[in-house]
Order: structure tokens, then C-alpha cells, then sequence
């Protein structure tokens, strides 16, 4: 038995949730609408986010504010190439005054988890952010403890420094759901930026405006969202074509579709649709599978990123019409709510 689409009431939860902890973000970082839509779709898809830019654009603040808007615990790890795996994940010591282990949890035992810099750490201490990312636990010593809930973890990387830097393997990048470029603010925001930023820290300022029982429940409303057969026929159709474009060495995985899914309703609940359009996936096609794909050799002298390649194959995919879709997402709305889109 599927779960029924959510109430006008579920949404518009969501709805104000999401614009509270935006406008929040948004005191701190002036013109990223796209990035932080992004980065708070795969929060509500309960994935993780992968911020990949330049120096100097916002990625660590970007995280620290997203993370200074929802009340929980957070934790902060400075990637660096001595950084050890028990600094991630927690050390078990030995106390001698009654004769036993005490195990001492890392900073990855917190709902959100800020990783600076993480292509400088080494690929075995990269590794002990696989269990976690993917299992929602940590195995030390041969006991499972498991993570809080709700969990993300924010990355950071800088694409052009690659002197003392660990590339991310597939299988880690493929544990991202989205990888999110934050880009350069335009003139305009650049001035509001400069003045919010002359002589105090507005990161100071920030106070959370959602707990995590909110944030739970509009996961949960998230995960409601109705995608009718179409849509899903869309997603496959996106996927598959990734791997047959002869662009391409490596297509999308299966884990690739099902979060492109997940990141879809969480994007169509944000803005208040208890059911999923086309756009909601062409929005996101790029940020959720661009990283995962391998461009050939003949792509990458010819100087054609992932993301260009993606950006294509999006466009040439037949969209659902409004004929053969709408009918199915009408009969299902008016079952249970109707909710504008």
C-alpha cells in the first residue's frame, strides 16, 4: 500500500521551513538561488551535497550557514593529508581506572556534518566516509553504532588545485547525491555582499529557524510526493541515455536514477506540489548525475566537461507531454488533496 500524497497542510510545512532557512542563507550569501535550492532539495532527500567551485566563492560558508540554520548538533572536519580515519569516525580508549574501553565519537557523529576540503585527505582516510554516507553508521572495533537522524554531510573541494590533493574515487563521488557548483555572484550582489559583510560576520548573526523535529517532518513529506509512471519513464530515459552516449566511458548507476527521483519530490514539495513535473527533474538532472559520469577521451581533449555532456542529453530527451501525464497526477491529486502547482 503506497503512502498518500500529502496535505496542503504537509506543504505548506515544507514550504515556509525551506524559505525561513533560505532567507536565512541568503543574509550571509547574496545570488546563489540555484545553489541553495539545490543543496536544500538533496537535505530533504536526505543525501548528501558535494560543493565544487573555485577559492574564495562561498563553498565552506555556503555549508556553515546551512548548518547554523537548522538546530542540531554539527560537526567540522578540516580534510588534510595526515588527517587519520579514527579522526573522522571516533577512537575507542582505554580507561586504566576500571579497566575498560571507552569509545570516543569523531565529528561524523552529528546531524550535519561539514567536510572541508575533502580531496586532501588521503584515500584511505576518504574510505571511512563510505559506511557512513551510504549505511547511516560508523564500524569501529567491530561494534556498529549508528548515526543521528537526520544526517547529511556538506562537502568541499576545489576542482583546480590538484598539488596535495586525492581525487575522489567513483564509488565516493557516486555517494553524493548532488554536486553543487556555487559560481560567482554577479555586480550587483557582489555590492549587497560587500555591505552586509563591512566590519561584522553575519555567520555570527545566524540563529537556527528550524528544529530537527521540522526538518524530519518535511522529509517525510518529501518522501510522499506522487511521481506518476511518466515521470519515472523520463528519469530511466535520462539514465539510459548516458549510457549509450558514446561521449561517455561511464553512464549513470541505478543509485544515480533512484536520487534523481528522491531529489525531485523533494524539490516539487519545496515549492508546494504534492506531485512531481518534468522541470523538477530537468532542474536537478545536472547537479545529481553529472559527477557520477566519466567523460571519453575523445570528450575530454576536445575540452567537454560531465556537466556540458549532461546539459545535452537532458535536452534531447522527449519530455512527458501534458496530455500523457497530467491525467495521472489529476486523478491521484484530487484523491487525496489538491495543492496548486
Amino acid at each position: 500500500m503506497t503512502n498518500p500524497v500529502p496535505t496542503t497542510e504537509d506543504l505548506t510545512h515544507v514550504a515556509q521551513l525551506t524559505t525561513r532557512v533560505r532567507e536565512t542563507i541568503s543574509t550571509v550569501l547574496s545570488g546563489l538561488d540555484g545553489a541553495i535550492t539545490a543543496t536544500l532539495a538533496t537535505v530533504l532527500a536526505e543525501g548528501h551535497v558535494l560543493l565544487e567551485d573555485v577559492p574564495g566563492v562561498g563553498k565552506t560558508t555556503l555549508a556553515r550557514a546551512l548548518a547554523a540554520s537548522v538546530g542540531g548538533s554539527v560537526g567540522r572536519i578540516q580534510f588534510t593529508p595526515d588527517l587519520l580515519p579514527s579522526d573522522v569516525t571516533g577512537v575507542s580508549i582505554f580507561r586504566s581506572d576500571d579497566h575498560r574501553f571507552e569509545f570516543r565519537p569523531g565529528p561524523i557523529f552529528a546531524n550535519v556534518v561539514i567536510a572541508d576540503e575533502i580531496n586532501r585527505a588521503s584515500p584511505k582516510t576518504q574510505a571511512a566516509l563510505l559506511e557512513s554516507m551510504q549505511e547511516r553508521a560508523v564500524t569501529v572495533d567491530g561494534v556498529t553504532r549508528q548515526l543521528p537522524t537526520p544526517f547529511v554531510v556538506v562537502a568541499t573541494q576545489n576542482p583546480i588545485e590538484m598539488e596535495g590533493t586525492y581525487p575522489l574515487p567513483e564509488a565516493q563521488r557516486d555517494r553524493f547525491m548532488t554536486q553543487v557548483s556555487v559560481g560567482y555572484p554577479s555586480a550587483r550582489d557582489e555590492m549587497a555582499m560587500l555591505a552586509s559583510h563591512d566590519g561584522v560576520d553575519p555567520l555570527a548573526q545566524i540563529t537556527p529557524v528550524a528544529s530537527l523535529d521540522d526538518l524530519a517532518r518535511a522529509i517525510q513529506v518529501a518522501r510522499r510526493v506522487y511521481a506518476a509512471p511518466a515521470i519515472k519513464q523520463y528519469i530511466v530515459d535520462i539514465v539510459t541515455a548516458t549510457r549509450a552516449d558514446s561521449a561517455l566511458r561511464l553512464g549513470a548507476s541505478p543509485r544515480a536514477a533512484l536520487q534523481l527521483l528522491a531529489a525531485a519530490k523533494a524539490r516539487a514539495a519545496m515549492a508546494g506540489r504534492n506531485h512531481v513535473l518534468p522541470d523538477d527533474v530537468k532542474a536537478l538532472a545536472v547537479a545529481v548525475l553529472s559527477h557520477r559520469l566519466l567523460a571519453s577521451t575523445e570528450s575530454r581533449l576536445a575540452g567537454r566537461t560531465t556537466q556540458q555532456i549532461m546539459r545535452e542529453t537532458v535536452g534531447r530527451t522527449a519530455v512527458p507531454t501534458e496530455a500523457r501525464d497530467a491525467p495521472v497526477v489529476r486523478e491521484r491529486a484530487v484523491e487525496h488533496t489538491t495543492v496548486a502547482p
